[in-house]
């Protein structure tokens, strides 16, 4: 075999949690064993030091770990496979889909990394063991080559694979005991327990040593981990290595254990102490020298006593003076009460922990690194989940206190609420940043509900939890506006909410003008405010964020108001075809002849397809387009009336039941009828009010055309259209001998004008075609609105303020402040507002 498993007993809580090096890469390859053409998958991880598989994601124990020193070169293969070549064995692995090169891509980069800082594999054969040796193990019961270094056990099949840098294994010692009987030993870790026998003078030798580096890996103290905060900290002075656990006092500098013996000289030349020791070691003489130096006058040790790290709320010992300020306030040391006051930690206060917190019963399935909607119906079993400081966890019952499986909320990068193609009624997706997929279900939608609030405002920043509430969707995703390359997104029906820098943007999906997808994967939204670029994402929770975006942002098969929008409100499909056939507005019998059915038939399918990129090609005709827009409006759900009890009574009450329509569904109605002025030009194309009422009455209300009233209905909206819209915006217009026409100036007199007229001119007097885009135009630029009769206004402002000379002051609630460029525009602004008034 090329190996042997070592399976766990027990998983751990949170997988990275098990791995003492930052994980580069990680991720499902297929690989060939030495002697075998079959390949075999395998969960592999790459960090700094070493490659590692596993046989499965769970394994806190690999099958083979590779050490990069040994690595001499990393090649692709053919046909979506790599090689990585050590100095007496090459491994093939082979990847999914497009990820071979992002894996060469890593590994050449750690290789070039450990190239720069010339950094040696831990157990390659420079490496300097405690003990090694032949051991007898059981469960497997086999012999493995045991190395012992660095506080950690190293297993490997011989000696040879030892000098080659290819291990099995790795156990961490901080986490682990020893149990000693009168024949053998057992090395037991929270996972499994190894067992190695042995004879009686090798048991003591590997018990003495396992029990020393049991003993000095304990888990780091507060003074390695304040010093590790430094990332200079972070390694040796010597010889590079990660984690130095010695300290050189009068050099300031970081040992590991290996140079720390050739650094110490004697207490005279160099002192060297270690970090795990008791930390007074480090702090007991600073706050004596602290605390004896406040009650003088010497202000310059008291600072180097401060920046040396003694903590100024550090306990004096003295019950009356528990502080070295009380201390100093007590000798009356006033420059002394003055510097600790200025450099006291407690004036600084931490913030309070207002993580949320929750337990209760949820149905789980087993996880997986693929989309829900991929994966074949599985059964829910019930699970204790709690979230509490930032930690999700469930257990098998309440009473449990071994934990299933956990997660933390800082590496949860997508929540989403019962997706589609889910088989529980009521489910919460969780997505991790390593690219697991949870999935979680309940009997009610409100625990869903409370779990999704709980979840999202422990895991989102500040900025968009305080105006993100319940939503369908929310998480980070990859795109180049967003901060390091980053952005949040919380999507609620069609509205999305994005948080790209500091603030939150609002973005209608219905109302995108652009929502296009490249070759790489990558999705670009474009709307009114700019433009978003979605990178492509290899994790399972983008798949599931396009088909969300798609969804909300309209389809051809729902109603008016979850179409694909114009800017204006309306339909895509009902301007594009408003447009095209208002350019042959002459053709004869327009809307009553119909259009090559064949031809209907795909362009409605295009627009019900995604209508924003629909282009009228050549081949279509304007009866094809007319037939289009009537199809649509017959079979679009809920109709233009949104229902057939208001189809009923819409003669009866037309302006009524207009304001209780949906403002798309108004909005529709409105351009639509607004177009069917098409009867001005019934000489050319025969469309009376008539006929076009006998088109469209069964259209809009969605009839077989048997009821005659609804043409009457459809003739009189047309005919009153300004009536039932308020259309009030008029222009005129002089009509000159060559049928030119001049707008009228605002100001220009009408009467002395229309009897100056010669006898082939003549005023005209229509809606302006630009009133609507007037409104829109008026209405999107205004930020403030007041009533003028509400506020007041006064001459001046406030004095901290330096505007220009003319200055306004508006209270209607809250003062507002304004300026004039000139005294005659102040002027004409005073007096415009208090006439009004």
């Amino acid at each position: 075999e090329e190996s042997i498993d070592l399976p766990c007993s027990h998983f751990p809580d949170y997988p990275k949690d098990s791995h003492p090096e930052p994980v580069v890469k990680s991720g499902w390859l297929d690989k060939t064993p030495p002697k075998g053409k079959r390949f075999q998958r395998r969960w592999v991880q790459l960090d700094h030091k070493y490659l590692r598989y596993f046989q499965n994601s769970k394994e806190v124990y690999s099958k083979r770990m590779i050490s990069l020193q040994c690595v001499s070169a990393v090649q692709p293969a053919g046909d979506q496979r790599f090689e990585l070549i050590t100095l007496n064995r090459t491994f093939l692995f082979k990847t999914e889909s497009n990820a071979r090169s992002e894996w060469i891509k890593s590994l050449e980069e750690v290789l070039r990394r450990r190239q720069q800082n010339g950094g040696g594999g831990v157990f390659f054969k420079s490496c300097l063991a405690k003990t090694e040796g032949l051991l007898e193990m059981t469960s497997p019961r086999t012999k493995v080559y045991t190395v012992i270094n660095n506080n950690r056990i190293y297993l490997f099949k011989n000696r040879q694979e030892y000098m080659n840098g290819l291990g099995i294994t790795d156990i961490d010692l901080s986490k682990a005991s020893l149990k000693e009987s009168s024949k053998s030993f057992s090395v037991i870790t929270p996972y499994r327990t190894f067992f190695v026998v042995e004879s009686e003078a090798e048991r003591q030798r590997w018990c003495a040593c396992l029990a020393e580096c049991v003993r000095s890996s304990a888990p780091v103290s507060r003074v390695c981990e304040k010093l590790w905060s430094k990332e200079f900290n972070r390694v040796c002075a010597d010889c590079g290595a990660d984690s130095p656990e010695w300290a050189s006092v009068n050099l300031c500098v970081l040992l590991c254990e290996r140079c720390a013996a050739h650094r110490c000289l004697g207490p005279s030349v160099s002192k060297v102490f270690s970090l795990k020791g008791n930390d007074q070691l480090w702090t007991e003489d600073l706050i004596k020298a602290l605390c004896a130096a406040v009650k003088g006058s010497n202000i310059v040790e008291t600072f180097r006593l401060l920046f040396s790290g003694a903590d100024i709320n550090s306990s004096t010992g003295i019950p009356e003076f528990p502080t070295p300020l009380a201390l100093a306030m007590h000798s009356g040391q006033t420059n002394q009460v003055e510097l600790l006051k200025h450099n006291q930690k407690s004036t600084v206060k931490s913030e309070v922990n207002t993580a949320p917190s929750l337990s209760g019963y949820l149905f789980k399935v087993a996880s997986a690194n693929r989309p829900i909607t991929e994966q074949k119906p599985r059964s829910f079993t019930q699970r204790w989940c709690s979230l509490n400081a930032g930690m999700f966890t469930y257990y098998k019952t309440e009473q449990m206190t071994h934990r299933c499986g956990s997660m933390k909320t800082s590496e949860i990068i997508c929540l989403s609420l019962n997706s589609p193609g889910n088989h529980f009624e009521h489910t919460l997706e969780i997505y991790t940043d390593a690219g697991r997929v949870y999935l979680f279900g309940a009997d009610d939608i409100v625990t869903i509900k409370e779990w999704f609030r709980a979840i999202s405002m422990a895991m989102l920043p500040t900025a968009l939890s305080s105006v993100c509430g319940l939503c369908d969707r929310l998480g980070r995703l990859l795109c180049t506006e967003g901060s390091l390359g980053t952005g949040w997104f919380c999507l609620s029906g069609s509205m999305l909410q994005v948080l790209l820098e500091d603030s939150v943007q609002d973005i209608n999906l219905l109302r995108l003008h652009t929502l296009i997808g490249d070759g790489a994967g990558d999705v670009v939204l474009g709307w009114r405010g700019g433009y978003v670029h979605l990178s492509f994402d290899q994790r399972p929770h983008f798949p599931g964020w396009i088909s969300s975006l798609r969804r909300g942002a309209g389809s051809g098969n729902e109603m008016l108001s979850q179409q694909q929008l114009t800017k204006s409100g309306i339909p895509i499909t009902v301007q594009r075809c408003i447009e095209y056939v208002t350019r042959h507005l002459m053709s004869a019998g327009i809307y009553r002849k119909s259009g090559t059915t064949s031809r209907v038939s795909a362009l409605l399918d295009s627009f019900q397809q995604d209508a924003r990129n629909v282009c009228f090609s050549d081949k279509f005709g304007v009866d094809d387009v007319a037939s289009t827009l009537k199809r649509f409006l017959r079979e679009v759900k809920g109709g233009v009336f949104n229902g057939e009890d208001n189809s009923r009574n819409w003669l009866k009450v037309a302006q009524n039941l207009l304001s209780e329509l949906p403002e798309v569904n108004r909005e529709t109605l409105k351009v639509l009828l607004n177009h069917l002025y098409v009867h001005h030009l019934s000489e050319f194309n025969q469309m009376t009010m008539g006929n076009l009422g006998i088109v469209f009455g069964p259209t809009l209300f969605q009839t077989d055309g048997s009821d005659p009233r609804t043409y009457t209905v459809v003739e009189e909206m047309i005919q009153n259209y300004c009536a039932i819209f308020n259309e009030e915006m008029w222009t005129c217009y002089e009509v000159q001998e060559k049928e030119e026409m001049r707008e009228l100036h605002f100001e220009e007199k009408v009467l002395p004008l229309y009897f100056s007229l010669g006898p082939d001119c003549h005023l005209l007097v229509k809606k302006s075609q630009y009133s609507n885009d007037i409104k829109n135009y008026l209405s999107s630029l205004c930020e403030k609105e007041w009533s003028v009769q509400e506020g007041t206004l006064y001459y001046g402002y406030r004095s901290k303020l330096s505007p220009p000379t003319w200055g306004l002051t508006l209270v209607c609630g809250q003062q507002q402040y304004f300026c004039c460029d000139n005294e005659d525009e102040f002027i004409e602004w005073m007096a415009t507002f208090l006439s009004l008034q």
